[in-house]
Formats: C-alpha cells, sequence, structure tokens
C-alpha cells in the first residue's frame, strides 16, 4: 500500500479506503463486517469513512465501527488508523437534523462521537453544501469542530467546483483549511474532470473519489443483464434497474475485455483507472465480504496505461 500527501498538509492517506456506507449497518452481520475492517487495516488501509446516517438504520454503522475500534484498535493503534464522518444530510426529524447549519453539524459530530465512543475524529466533513445557510455559518461550524479539539481535520462532499472555491477561502480566512474533498467519480460519472479537480490542485485541497465502481455498475455483476441479487434488482438500493441500460452493458463488456487483456477484472480496471490521476488522493471502496475487499486491493498490482489503452477507454465510454 501507498500512502499519498493529502493535498498541502502533512496527513498521508493510502491509495485504497474503506468507506462504510453499505454492510455495516445494524441490519448487516457484524462478524462479517469486522473481518472486513480487521483485514483492511492488515493490508495497509489505514482510512475508514463514515457519516452519521450511515446504516440502516442511521447511525448503526458508526456504532459497529465503535464496537469494532474497541474490539480491535484499543491503545496506540487508534493513532495508527484515520477516521472520518459527515454530517449534511437527513439524520433526525424536525428543522434540526439536516443540511448545514452550526446547530445540525456540532450536534450532529457530538452524536456521531458518542457512537462510536472515541474522542475525536480525524476528519469531520460537511456532507453537502445548504442551498439556504451562508456557506460561512457551514464553514464557521467546521473551523469550531477543529479548535473544540473534535476533529483534527475538515472536508467537504459534493460541493460544485465554484462552491468549493467558495468554501476553501472562507475555511483559510478562518484559520483551518480545508483538507479533502469527497467526489463522486468514476468511469461512468466524471464531472469532477470539469473544473473541481483544477480547483482543488490550485487550492492545495485533497479529493477521495467515493462510488468508483458506480454501485457495483462497474464490476462483472452486470455484463449479462440484471442479476437478481445485484443492487439494481434491489428496489431500495440506490443503483437502479433503468440505469443498466443495454448502451451500457455494452461499454461494461467492452472494458471488460481490456480489463481481461491487463489480467485484472473490470472492478480492478475501474480502480486502478482512477489512480492515474495524481490529484486523486485515495479511492473509497466499499466490500461485502473479505474477499472482495482483497479483490479490489489486488487492483494496485498494475495501475499504469499505456497510451493505447487510455485511448480506448476514453472511446468506449465517449
Amino acid at each position: 500500500m501507498k500512502y499519498n500527501r493529502c493535498g498541502k498538509s502533512g496527513l498521508l492517506l493510502p491509495e485504497i479506503s474503506l468507506g462504510l456506507w453499505h454492510n455495516f449497518g445494524s441490519v448487516d452481520n457484524f462478524d462479517n463486517a469486522e473481518s472486513i475492517a480487521v483485514e483492511a487495516f492488515d493490508k495497509g488501509i489505514t482510512h475508514f469513512d463514515l457519516a452519521n446516517n450511515y446504516g440502516p438504520v442511521p447511525g448503526s454503522a458508526e456504532e459497529n465501527f465503535g464496537k469494532i475500534l474497541w474490539h480491535n484498535f484499543q491503545g496506540n493503534l487508534r493513532d495508527e488508523i484515520v477516521i472520518s464522518t459527515k454530517a449534511g444530510y437527513t439524520m433526525w426529524d424536525g428543522p434540526y437534523g439536516d443540511w448545514g447549519s452550526r446547530k445540525y453539524l456540532l450536534s450532529s459530530l457530538d452524536q456521531s462521537l458518542k457512537r462510536m465512543s472515541i474522542d475525536y475524529v480525524d476528519i469531520f466533513y460537511s456532507h453537502r453544501p445548504d442551498p439556504e445557510t451562508p456557506i460561512e455559518e457551514t464553514m464557521m461550524a467546521l473551523d469550531h469542530a477543529v479548535r473544540s479539539g473534535k476533529a483534527l481535520y475538515v472536508g467537504i462532499s459534493n460541493y460544485s467546483a465554484e462552491q468549493t472555491r467558495v468554501a476553501v477561502d472562507v475555511l483559510k480566512q478562518l484559520g483551518t483549511p480545508c483538507l479533502i474533498h469527497q467526489a463522486k467519480y468514476s468511469m461512468l460519472e466524471r464531472w469532477v474532470e470539469n473544473g473541481l479537480l483544477d480547483v482543488l490542485e490550485e487550492k492545495g485541497v485533497g479529493c477521495i473519489a467515493f462510488s468508483p465502481l458506480a454501485q457495483g455498475l462497474l464490476t462483472d455483476k452486470y455484463l449479462n443483464g440484471i442479476p437478481e441479487n445485484s443492487r439494481a434488482h434491489n428496489p431500495n438500493g440506490h443503483l437502479k434497474e433503468n440505469e443498466v441500460t443495454e448502451e451500457r452493458i455494452q461499454k461494461l463488456v467492452q472494458l471488460n475485455e481490456i480489463a481481461k487483456n491487463r489480467n485484472q477484472s473490470l472492478a480492478q480496471l475501474a480502480l486502478a483507472w482512477l489512480q492515474k490521476d495524481k490529484r486523486i488522493t485515495s479511492v473509497l471502496i466499499g466490500a461485502s465480504s473479505v474477499k472482495q475487499l482483497c479483490n479490489n486491493i489486488d487492483c494496485l498490482e498494475n495501475t499504469e496505461f499505456s497510451h493505447d489503452e487510455l485511448n480506448a477507454i476514453e472511446k468506449i465510454l465517449s
């Protein structure tokens, strides 16, 4: 595992980080979740990413991760891992459990720390911009989180290029630099290339890509259509059946041929492809099993692309 400097900070993050969006909630098997987290650490993944509403039920991923910490990462081991959490999406009913107000963000952080039974997180994010709250208020809440000792660094997620520029400038004026931006980025979701990555590079802010496999679409699961046990077949899943079009399946089949020629799975190809841009600090993966985790980490065995390969991939994706 290589560790990349996060922007212009002193923090190094692993090339691959583990996200706990799925498979770590109260509806999931705890022993399996614990095995995934422990194996990830043993493989060199030092960064574990959460949010207040991860589950289901909301909050349960943090509670389970707190138990995993207690069972496996006591003492100085806590100093060897980076824990991040976020607030910005709906967490509780009423006017104070959503978006980006100072009241919601700081209350949510206190709740997250309590659920995980820890004194601080390494990174605290504003999970999304709030169209009704001044960006200065949201950034002041992040600044306060650091000054109160409840977070070491702060970041933003799902902000546009222009919103990011404003947020980074406000945080700089407050004296708490923006460490990182967490953005949705994959072969099939490339909006960050239209300005955001340029802003982050200019401002010295790191970038971590989430949903790098497009909710599982960039795997061999969908090469022959939608299988019964897939996320797309689940009405509660984030990948919808109408996103798995015949045109997309044909693209996946062609990408899979390139992956085969590189002795990689389609998932490994998609993860390695993100690693080619040095502005990407880390790629955030999920895992439903230790086997899947290890398979994804193995993408790091081949992250170099020839010009012909990159041109062929661009032709397919366009």
